[in-house]
């Protein structure tokens, strides 16, 4: 019976997967378990089933010299050293596709919302009250027929092209590699620079992965190379943009505004973005359905499964496709 320990709380779904023919231990609560706890509490462990907050070290990795896989419970996985897991031949797996839609959607409700200032209006009904209907009151930019532009065009960022047809949008995108004709055609979209994408969208959508290389990707330099009526939407992570920056942008109306699910410091928010009210601010619930976690669970479950059966697991991002030899 092969020993796992579940750094956090996750759905039920899940566990069940694991439970029926291992020994599962669970880290219990909503507070995030620490670096000592997770040190002491994964040795003699076979599997690993991570948190997307939970940093997995090169010193966490070696208190468990029986480590065969760490399934992380995310789309990104830029909290493990996945590198030096591959060193160690031990695969590191995350859970894809299940976020898609949840942060497509949630993509374009903070898109609508900052733009509609939804949420400004919603306190200002809660609080002082409005004296009704007048023609200046209130007013905030429409969606329809906009240019949109997608920084990221993997699976999120195409179903966020999708989305956005329904509004007539005109779709823009930017991303490391070309798409194919096939995909830009089936998704009206036209592939552009990163300069030519800040100075002719409306909307900047970031619904890309993350390396180290992008952080601070957009700075003071590139909200100045905006349109001063454009919006900026981040789904991604947070240190590709820089807080400070984003701020003063903010602050000067150098940009119109910002809808933020992740952030620099996560889970710290700038005070100075507390205070805007041009910028709309969600606590990383990109993926916070009851269907897409539940979905990450299993996915996640199922690799573990795999690598303990002795089978090759799914959604490999350190290049260890076979099992770790014991």
């Amino acid at each position: 019976m092969a020993k796992i320990l579940v750094a956090g709380e996750i759905p039920q779904k899940g566990l069940d997967l694991l439970v029926e023919k291992h020994e599962v231990e669970v880290f219990p609560g909503e507070t995030l378990i620490s670096e000592e706890q997770l040190k002491a509490r994964i040795q003699g462990k076979d599997a690993l089933l991570s948190l997307l907050s939970t940093p997995v070290t090169k010193e966490i990795i070696d208190k468990a010299p029986n480590l065969q896989i760490i399934a992380n419970y995310g789309a990104g996985f830029n909290n493990v050293d996945f590198e030096y897991a591959a060193s160690k031949g031990i695969p590191t797996t995350n859970t894809p596709i299940a976020s898609t839609a949840a942060t497509a959607d949630l993509t374009i409700a903070l898109l609508l919302a900052v733009a509609r200032r939804v949420v400004e209006g919603d306190e200002v009904c809660r609080t002082v009250g409005f004296n009704g209907w007048a023609p200046l009151y209130f007013r905030g930019r429409e969606v329809t027929g906009k240019t949109i532009g997608i920084v990221g065009f993997g699976q999120i960022g195409q179903a966020v092209a999708k989305r956005a047809a329904a509004f007539d949008m005109k779709v823009i995108y930017y991303n490391p590699r070309r798409k194919s004709e096939e995909v830009e055609k089936s998704l009206n979209a036209t592939y552009v620079s990163l300069d030519e994408l800040l100075t002719q969208a409306d909307f900047i959508t970031l619904n890309c992965s993350y390396n180290p290389s992008m952080k601070h990707m957009f700075s003071t330099k590139q909200f100045d190379m905006m349109k001063r009526t454009a919006y900026l939407i981040n789904c991604a992570r947070g240190p590709i943009v820089e807080e400070a920056a984003l701020i003063e942008a903010l602050n000067e109306k150098t940009i119109e505004g910002a809808a933020l699910d992740v952030f620099e410091f996560e889970p710290s928010i700038g005070e100075g973005l507390k205070k805007l009210n041009n910028v709309v601010l969600t606590p990383h619930i990109g993926n916070a359905t009851f269907e897409a976690r539940d979905a990450m669970a299993v996915m996640a479950a199922e690799n573990i499964v795999k690598v303990l059966n002795n089978e090759d697991p799914l959604y490999v991002v350190n290049g260890v496709n076979k099992v770790k030899s014991c």
